[in-house]
C-alpha cells in the first residue's frame, strides 16, 4: 500500500488508535491531518509521524461536538492541502452504566460525541471525497454488534455507527465514495481507564480477557491501525459496507 499524494484526516489522534494510525499512514508516504482535544500530545505523534519517514501532518486541536469547530477544520484541510481523499472517523469516548445508573445527560455526553459529530463531519468531508473519489474509515467496535452489561449508551453509540456505515456506503456507492468500519476488541490503550476503570481493575479486566478472546490475548492499537489502512487504500477498491471485527475472535466467542 502506499498513500503518496493522498490526504487524509485522522481524527482522535492525538493517542491510542489514532495516534497508531497516524503513524501507520506517515509510513505508507500520506499527508495527514490530525485531529485532537491536546495539542501538546498532537505534535508528539506529529512528530514521530514525521521521524518516520512521513511529511509534517497539519495538526489542529478541535472539540468535534461543536459544529462549527467541524466546519472550520474541514475549511482548514482544503485550504492547506486542496483536497481530501480519506476521512478516518476515530475520535470517541466511553463511559460505564446501565439503563438504571446512566442519566440522561452521560447518555447524550456519549451520543454526542461517538455518533453525532461523526455524522456532521462525515457530512461535511463528503463533497470533498465525492470530488476525489475517495472513502471513509470509521472506527466502531465489538460492542456495535455484541450486547455487553454496564455499557449500556456506548454499545448503542456503536451500533449506531455500523449502521451510519452500511447506510451511508449504500447512499455514496453510485459517487465511488466507499464507506468501512473496524470494529475492534479490547486494544491496549488508555481508553477503559478515560471511561472510568481503576488500575486493579483494569489490569484483571485484561487477564479475564484473555478467556474472551479467541487468540487468548487482548490487541495492539497497531493492529487495528493496519485494518483501517488497508481498508483506506486501493487495496480494498472494491469492499464497501464492511464492518470488520478486529478482536481476536471475541465476536464468535459465547459466554459459559
Amino acid at each position: 500500500m502506499n498513500f503518496s499524494g493522498k490526504v487524509v484526516l485522522i481524527t482522535g489522534a492525538s493517542s491510542g488508535i489514532g495516534a497508531a494510525t497516524a503513524l501507520y499512514f506517515s509510513k505508507l508516504k500520506a499527508t495527514l491531518a490530525l485531529v485532537g482535544l491536546n495539542i501538546d500530545q498532537l505534535q508528539q505523534v506529529a512528530s514521530k509521524c514525521e521521524t518516520a519517514g512521513g511529511s509534517k501532518p497539519m495538526v489542529t486541536a478541535t472539540d468535534l461536538t461543536d459544529e462549527s469547530g467541524n466546519t472550520q477544520l474541514i475549511a482548514e484541510v482544503i485550504k492547506t492541502f486542496g483536497k481530501l481523499d480519506v476521512l478516518v472517523n476515530n475520535a470517541g469516548k466511553g463511559s460505564a452504566g446501565t439503563i438504571l445508573s446512566t442519566s440522561l445527560a452521560n447518555y447524550d455526553d456519549i451520543m454526542r460525541t461517538n455518533v453525532r459529530s461523526v455524522f456532521q463531519l462525515t457530512q461535511l468531508a463528503v463533497p470533498h471525497l465525492i470530488r476525489t473519489k475517495g472513502n471513509i474509515v470509521n472506527v466502531s467496535s465489538v460492542a456495535g454488534r455484541r450486547s455487553f452489561p454496564d455499557f449500556l449508551a456506548y454499545c448503542i453509540s456503536k451500533a449506531a455507527i455500523d449502521q451510519l456505515t452500511r447506510c451511508a456506503a449504500l447512499e455514496l456507492a453510485p459517487n465511488q465514495v466507499r464507506v468501512n468500519a473496524v470494529n475492534p476488541g479490547v486494544i491496549v490503550t488508555n481508553f477503559h481507564r478515560q471511561a472510568g476503570m481503576k488500575e486493579e481493575a483494569y489490569k484483571a479486566f485484561l487477564k479475564r480477557c484473555e478467556k474472551t478472546h479467541a487468540l487468548g490475548r487482548v490487541g495492539q492499537d497497531s493492529e487495528v491501525a493496519s485494518a483501517i489502512a488497508f481498508l483506506a487504500g486501493d487495496t480494498a477498491s472494491f469492499i464497501t459496507g464492511l464492518c470488520l471485527f478486529v478482536d481476536g475472535g471475541k465476536h464468535i466467542m459465547c459466554p459459559r
